[in-house]
């Protein structure tokens, strides 16, 4: 039997528009501070009634907020975006990226899509609610720095965990196309810095040349890129089926007659759930020390290959029979969850304990581009959604009970 598909308006309400449009006025670039939203935000959940607490990153010029509408701090479900966007510098705009524009069945800005959209809707759409209406209490995890390696939502987590406050579920919503999606993969991403010695190009015998050593590990990356893609792990619900690994940006030498003494290059390794990148990072490493460093030698100068760890977060990997990912798949009217191949936070709410599943409006293909856009219908079904998933937690609805950990709680 098939689920009832969602009621869906033609456009939003307006005072979601005026959300959105409120929200795209504050740059929130990762490299920006994200305060004037975040405090925004306080002021406004709290207008509302939510208790709300932020954790802000060492130099106190970004935050996280979490805030929770009705009564009860251990369960009830998390709506969570990211506050940040990524930069606009050297994109061609038809329109002001920081102004929400409406042309048509779209509307532009940065961020429109990726991800204050779905921030809008949550935030509109919660003053429709009463907390004496809800039976359950709902949550919202508004982060910084998901765009840098999803940095901000760590310490989030963190303070939860140390005050009890323990949710039993999370709606993550980067842009899906208001479809449930239930896994993603895993990333890392790297820096590698090859220390040689130089000389002039005439006399390569007495440097150690850092942009070969570099070249010959850019290689052995792609080698070992290929063998995954052929001979390992594969799950046919992912897009790519295989996990990836691509070297992205490569830095080394300066002038022509001179060899140079050091390159940097960045790679990063995109893996299925389940599969442990330590086991790719080790091969590397082991190439590296055994294979290069004792070739990496010019008289008394011995070469160096130093690897550092710029992001990292785990995949998302929920179950298609999970309670959370059953009943975003009847709110939607869906057959089913997808999986996909970009990263979001969902992965470490699930490494937290709080199960974890990727619903949002807009499309990820549009996310970082000049005219970022989102359409006033997926807009309009995330509302639907939202209203939906809400009033199933009211007194009006029927919240379904989830055993976790022993004892009975709600989503």
């Amino acid at each position: 039997m098939h689920n009832t598909p969602l009621i869906v308006p033609d456009v939003p309400s307006a005072d979601t528009l005026l959300m959105l449009s409120k929200l795209i006025g504050f740059n929130t670039v990762s490299r920006e501070s994200n305060l004037g939203l975040i405090e925004w935000a306080r002021d406004y959940l709290q207008g509302l009634g939510a208790k709300v607490r932020l954790t802000y990153d060492s130099s106190k010029k970004k935050a996280n907020l979490f805030a929770t509408f009705g009564d009860g701090p251990s369960f009830g479900t998390v709506f969570s975006g990211h506050t940040d966007v990524v930069p606009v510098d050297g994109q061609q705009w038809d329109t002001d990226p920081f102004v929400a524009t409406t042309i048509g069945a779209r509307i532009y800005g940065r961020g429109t899509c990726d991800m204050k959209g779905f921030i809008a809707v949550c935030l509109s759409r919660l003053a429709r609610f009463s907390v004496a209406e809800l039976h359950t209490p709902i949550h919202f995890s508004f982060s910084y720095d998901e765009e840098l390696g999803c940095l901000g939502v760590r310490g989030l987590l963190d303070d939860l965990h140390a005050n009890g406050i323990a949710p039993t579920a999370c709606v993550v919503g980067e842009p899906t196309m208001m479809q449930a999606v239930m896994a993603h993969k895993g990333k890392r991403a790297y820096r590698c810095t090859v220390h040689g010695h130089s000389a002039h190009s005439s006399s390569p015998h007495l440097a150690i040349n850092a942009v070969d050593f570099s070249a010959e590990l850019i290689v052995k990356i792609r080698q070992i890129a290929e063998r995954i893609r052929d001979k390992e792990a594969v799950d046919t619900d992912f897009d790519v089926p295989y996990s990836t690994i691509v070297t992205t940006v490569v830095q080394g030498g300066t002038v022509i007659n001179t060899i140079p003494a050091s390159c940097e290059f960045v790679f990063e390794h995109r893996f299925l759930p389940g599969v442990d990148p330590e086991l790719v990072f080790g091969e590397l490493q082991a190439y590296a020390e055994q294979v290069m460093l004792p070739r990496m030698k010019s008289g008394s100068n011995d070469g160096r290959v130093q690897f550092e760890i710029l992001s990292s977060y785990p995949g998302l990997n929920a179950a298609p029979s999970d309670v959370l990912v059953q009943r975003v798949i009847r709110i939607l009217g869906a057959d089913r969850a997808h999986k996909v191949g970009f990263g979001t936070e969902a992965g470490l709410f699930s490494t937290a304990g709080i199960p974890a599943v990727i619903c949002g409006p807009g499309d990820i293909a549009h996310a970082h581009k000049p005219n970022e856009f989102v359409t006033l219908e997926q807009l309009a079904r995330c509302e639907a959604f939202f209203d939906d998933y809400v009033k199933a937690t009211s007194v009006h609805g029927a919240p379904r009970l989830r055993q976790a950990q022993g004892a009975a709680s709600w989503i």
